[in-house]
């Protein structure tokens, strides 16, 4: 089909004499230039194009929508199943830490722990359970909590570094708590400390002595030093010293002792009986001592008037009460003392082949 316009004549010639000439630049021109441009792509893109990827394209499967609906697919059905792990996980773990929670603080109740710690004890592992469970739950689902447990590693050893001393204390606070070497109202010796314990806390303890003060000890040193609980028995024993003169009958002082004993009624004579005997033969006396068993809250009452039980006991009876007493030697004036005079066979002499002195 010929289309006549102004370029036709144009074209004939051109198509007749086999020479390329430049089209007219009007509209039919650039209309035929676009579609030969797009003629000939579509013939490159079916030259090079495989059977498979024309297939593809027929069936519609190389699209970006199908890629990503399968990208989705295998996603869903591999992340889906560790979510569901990841939250029973989490279900589980949680009630788990109710149940180990109460746990410990039954077991420290029985134990007769003090309240503040049955608390603090109770929530420090609430807390890191917890924390476990949280780790585990991010592993399952794939989320990598190596960096996160490093840097609370790092955190927690820079804490304790600068919480050395009152992490110490801590630790003293909660031994003493758990293992009980006193309780509160006993009279502990501790170095050069002593007096009755009025209150344990976590990182220290609050002693009252008889002067009315107020010490406050850090429970580590309570913790790891040595110390005397005088009060942790129900019964205690009171050792009482009563000299009398040499020359005194020793079974008379003894009678006399045996009744004011006897006299006291805060003495107990059950299972331990007191005990009289001779324990030291002094310079100016003969020290007479009395192992007598009490109970802890009676202690001090019988401490405060025994001896003086005791001295009114002897005065009464004639027993003396010795006092020190030293005896002067009065020796000759005026005589000089003369060094001995030795002689030359008075030396020792020396073994044959042996020289004093040199050890050979």
């Amino acid at each position: 089909m010929l289309l006549l316009d102004d370029n036709t004549p144009a074209l004939v010639a051109m198509a007749a004499n086999g020479a390329p000439a430049e089209l007219p630049k009007d509209e039919f021109a650039q209309t035929a230039m676009t579609a030969d441009s797009i003629k000939s792509t579509v013939v490159d893109s079916l030259k090079n194009m495989n059977v498979s990827d024309l297939k593809d394209v027929i069936t519609g499967e190389n699209t970006l929508i199908k890629d990503g609906l399968r990208a989705l697919t295998e996603l869903t059905v591999s992340f889906v199943p560790k979510l569901i792990v990841a939250i029973l996980i989490l279900w589980i773990g949680m009630k788990l830490c109710k149940m180990l929670k109460r746990l410990i603080e039954r077991a420290l109740e029985r134990r007769g722990a003090e309240g503040s710690l049955k608390t603090f004890l109770g929530s420090l592992v609430d807390v890191l359970m917890k924390a476990m469970i949280v780790i585990m739950a991010m592993d399952v689902i794939g989320i990598k909590a190596t960096s996160f447990i490093a840097l609370l590693g790092a955190m927690g050893l820079a804490i304790g570094m600068a919480l050395q001393g009152t992490l110490q204390n801590f630790a003293g606070g909660v031994i003493i708590l758990l293992m009980k070497p006193f309780k509160v109202d006993d009279y502990i010796e501790c170095g050069q400390y002593k007096g009755y314990i009025k209150e344990i806390r976590i990182f220290h303890t609050i002693m009252r002595p008889f002067n009315g003060r107020t010490i406050i000890i850090p429970n580590s040193e309570l913790a790891t030093k040595s110390l005397i609980n005088h009060t942790k028995e129900p019964l205690i024993r009171l050792d009482v010293l009563a000299s009398v003169a040499y020359g005194t009958d020793l079974a008379k002082a003894k009678e006399v002792l045996w009744n004011v004993i006897r006299e006291e009624k805060l003495i107990q004579w059950e299972p331990k009986p007191p005990i009289i005997a001779v324990s030291e033969l002094n310079s100016s006396s003969v020290d007479i001592t009395l192992w007598l068993w009490v109970a802890v809250e009676d202690y001090w009452e019988v401490w405060k008037h025994i001896r003086e039980d005791i001295y009114i006991a002897f005065n009464n009876a004639g027993v003396e009460i010795p006092f020190p007493q030293v005896t002067v030697h009065q020796g000759k004036s005026g005589e000089p003392i003369h060094m001995e005079h030795r002689t030359a066979v008075d030396r020792p002499m020396a073994v044959e082949g042996e020289k004093i002195g040199t050890g050979n």
